[in-house]
């Protein structure tokens, strides 16, 4: 049914949020309106909100880019279908999508930042249809979990592209109890990677992770990275495996802390994969890559194109969502932002439009 209007939580300014109605627009030629079932809240909406970075659509606009829905109007051929809505969306013209990396188009639209008004804390959405990923089948998992591949499972996946992550592949996963630090470690093995270490100060949580793909934890917590190193080799004596060369790390915290860590485990023909955001700056002597042929890459969001290979490994139970998934209402969207931006979260929140 096509609405008349879209309700939304609107960030007014920093730090305010306001419940009101918008207009639903004319679609223009190639978009969809698709009806939200589910948005995940994510640290970027949270830096929005309480830390002011600043959006590229200036307040008042709707946050959330973690989004589930089914078409409503437009794309005649996808309407009644359930979908995901990749939360970077490229140009698909400029030279850098015509390089194969559209996932870092430098005219990308995102929802919540940069694509108008609108996103996905809202009741629906206008958005370019090209690059909706239609859910063909489900085998049980609810919809709006499926919200979280918009970024947090897709991110990782485009993460492990970027490190060339062959199975047999030996992984370390700084940051692997988080919310996406999780699913890089569910990623990683999915993917095929013969051991993978997962490095994390929540020790509950880490210690979890031993059913979701990690091999062996280590909580730095009170450890300097020598200690850390050492609980590492001893892994890798016991297990007769290098540790001294060709391991995959991938850093997804964004802190200074981890990602010292994560400069000191990186050796011979390693490479290390920057996941996660922070604003600190780390130093590192560089040439030392030149000495390990070590390789440090950046990576940003994940490509439309790639997102029915990472919804196929959720379906298929590579990549397992229930876990760490939990819904609530979008009216409670005030307090989860709250818990959320105090750690309170013990898992990933989708908010279920309730207007």
């Amino acid at each position: 049914m096509i609405p008349n209007t879209i309700h939304t939580w609107q960030m007014t300014e920093p730090g305010k949020l306001r419940r009101t109605e918008i207009p639903v627009p004319e679609l223009k030629p190639g978009e969809a309106l698709v009806e939200v079932r589910g948005c995940g809240v994510c640290h970027t909406d949270l830096s929005y909100f309480y830390m002011g970075v600043p959006t590229i659509q200036k307040p008042p606009l709707t946050l959330g880019h973690e989004i589930a829905g089914v078409v409503v109007a437009g794309g005649s051929r996808l309407l009644g279908r359930e979908v995901i809505v990749p939360a970077v969306l490229p140009c698909g013209t400029c030279e850098i999508c015509r390089m194969g990396r559209g996932n870092r188009c430098l005219n990308q639209k995102m929802p919540g930042n940069s694509m108008g008004i609108y996103g996905g804390f809202a009741s629906h959405i206008p958005v370019p249809a090209r690059d909706l990923c239609v859910v063909h089948e489900r085998r049980g998992v609810p919809l709006e979990h499926l919200s979280v591949v918009a970024d947090a499972v897709t991110t990782p996946y485009q993460a492990a592209k970027r490190a060339n992550l062959q199975p047999g592949d030996l992984v370390i996963v700084i940051g692997a109890a988080g919310g996406v630090g999780s699913f890089m470690t569910q990623t990683a093995k999915g993917m095929g990677a013969k051991a993978v270490i997962g490095i994390d100060i929540n020790e509950e949580k880490l210690e979890f992770m031993k059913g979701y793909g990690a091999d062996f934890t280590i909580d730095p917590k009170g450890k300097s990275a020598k200690d850390v190193k050492e609980l590492f080799k001893g892994f890798c004596k016991e297990q007769g495996l290098p540790a001294n060369y060709g391991w995959k790390i991938f850093e997804v915290t964004g802190s200074k802390a981890g990602q010292e860590l994560a400069l000191s485990l990186l050796s011979f023909v390693g490479t290390l994969v920057i996941v996660g955001y922070g604003t600190d700056e780390t130093s590192y002597m560089l040439s030392k890559l030149m000495a390990f042929d070590a390789e440090i890459i950046g990576t940003w969001g994940c490509p439309p194109s790639a997102y029915p290979r990472v919804l196929d490994m959720c379906v298929d139970g590579r990549i397992v969502l229930e876990p760490f998934v939990e819904t609530r209402p979008m009216s409670r969207i005030e307090q989860v932002f709250e818990e959320a931006h105090h750690g309170q979260l013990r898992k990933r929140v989708v908010l279920i439009p309730d207007f």
